[in-house]
């Protein structure tokens, strides 16, 4: 099952990455662009809600903007993307996995990237995030970066989980135990 009991602003994005990632194997092609234009209509809302409620200056651009480099950005939001999504895929998306703490991983893995990715890229990790700003606001400086690194970071990050996360065994063999919460000995 998609991640929907984790609450996240990143997991739409993350529906639609595992879901772009399974239109190779299967006939999804209707509920991808469904997902896109949900994701696109919310973030157009909030940032037309945000630029109505305050003031907002150019100075005060609440989107996100490549701080040097554009390619540097755009490998960063790769990066970032892919990590992001082969955490969800191993720890909401994995039958196998033990789930009690997957809302903290992938909390963690989101402000990890931040606090690596953000002063280079803004750790953007979806397309609609920097999109709805972008186009609220009127500035486009660098929106490919935000438009075209997420999705190709997720898509890696889905298959490449998918690639290792087949095995004959178990999880309870591998782990030899229940649940990390409730150990049996």
């Amino acid at each position: 099952m998609l991640a929907e009991h984790i609450s996240s602003g990143e997991v739409l994005i993350i529906k639609t990455g595992e879901l772009l990632a399974k239109c190779v194997f299967s006939f999804l092609y209707l509920q991808v662009p469904l997902y896109i234009a949900a994701q696109l209509l919310g973030s157009l809302l909030a940032s037309g809600t945000l630029s109505l409620l305050f003031s907002v200056t150019d100075e005060a651009y609440f989107g996100t903007i490549p701080v040097g480099p554009d390619i540097r950005s755009f490998v960063t939001e790769i990066i970032i993307s892919f990590l992001l999504m082969f955490v969800i895929s191993g720890v909401a998306t994995d039958n196998r996995a033990i789930g009690e703490l997957a809302g903290i991983a992938v909390g963690m893995t989101i402000m990890l990237n931040v606090f690596v990715a953000g002063p280079v890229s803004g750790a953007s990790m979806n397309p609609a995030r920097s999109l709805g700003p972008a186009i609220v606001m009127r500035q486009f400086k660098g929106i490919w970066v935000y438009i075209v690194g997420p999705p190709i970071g997720t898509i890696l990050g889905a298959l490449c989980y998918n690639i290792i996360r087949f095995t004959d065994k178990p999880l309870r063999e591998i782990t030899k135990t229940a649940s990390f919460l409730k150990s049996k000995n």
